[in-house]
This record gives C-alpha cells, sequence and structure tokens, in this order.
C-alpha cells in the first residue's frame, strides 16, 4: 500500500471518530477524549510501579505551605511511606504525616520545607509492592 492511500485512510478514520464522537453529549466527549488521551500517552506501567500519585497544590508557592498527597496503590497493601526529594540533607517536605493508608485511596499531609528554592522535586510513594512518584514544582 503506498504512503498517500495510507495517509488517506488514517484521515478518513480519524474524520469518521470524530464525526461519530460529535454527536456524543458533550459531558460523555470530554470523558471520552480524556480517557483516551491518557490510555494513549500513558501505557500501563509494570509490576512494582502502578501506585498514582498526586500532590496539591501543585506549583506550591510558600515555603511552610500544607500540601496533600493522594492516590491509590495499583494493586499494593497500602501507603507505608512518602518520601520527598533526592537526599535527606536537603528534603522537599517535612512532616509527613499519613492520614488514610488505604490501597484503594490514601491521603497524607506535609509541609514545604523552609529553605526550599524554586524547582522540582521528586515526590515517591511506598505502597508495599507497588510504587509511584510524582513532581512537586516549587516557586517560593
Amino acid at each position: 500500500m503506498s504512503k498517500k492511500a495510507m495517509t488517506a485512510i488514517a484521515g478518513l478514520s480519524l474524520t469518521a471518530g470524530l464525526l461519530g464522537w460529535a454527536g456524543a453529549p458533550a459531558g460523555a466527549q470530554a470523558d471520552t477524549a480524556s480517557t483516551a488521551t491518557a490510555a494513549m500517552a500513558a501505557p500501563k506501567p509494570p509490576k512494582g510501579a502502578r501506585a498514582v500519585v498526586r500532590v496539591s497544590p501543585n506549583p506550591t508557592t510558600r515555603r511552610g505551605e500544607e500540601v496533600t498527597i493522594t492516590g491509590h496503590c495499583g494493586g499494593g497493601k497500602g501507603l507505608k511511606a512518602v518520601l520527598a526529594g533526592l537526599d535527606r540533607k536537603h528534603p522537599v517536605l517535612q512532616n509527613i504525616r499519613i492520614v488514610e493508608d488505604s490501597p484503594k485511596g490514601f491521603v497524607a499531609k506535609a509541609t514545604l520545607a523552609p529553605k526550599i528554592g524554586n524547582g522540582v522535586g521528586p515526590v515517591l510513594v511506598d505502597c508495599g509492592g507497588e510504587a509511584g512518584v510524582t513532581l512537586l514544582v516549587t516557586h517560593v
């Protein structure tokens, strides 16, 4: 099959999909689009790296600001630990407290370190068999 034919088929398929999608209610369109985008953008992570973690607010803007760490353990046993930063001498977060350790939905609270500057730092979770990581952006 020629490159032009493949391009035409791909274009027709895309057009047909968009036309079919256009007839759906707005809420269904947004939900379908975000689900499809997430599925295409992120393949399923390997075993051992399936926990999902989010930090809010992100980005943070004040030293000492309280942040909330949420997510799920992706098959792990439950939230065991939250680590933030690359070493113990320069932590990104302090006073980390696990509020809810359920594997289906965990919550932890922490405060932004008082000596932190502008930048990006990792926030990692250990869920007893599954781990997850996100980045915390600081604008202080």
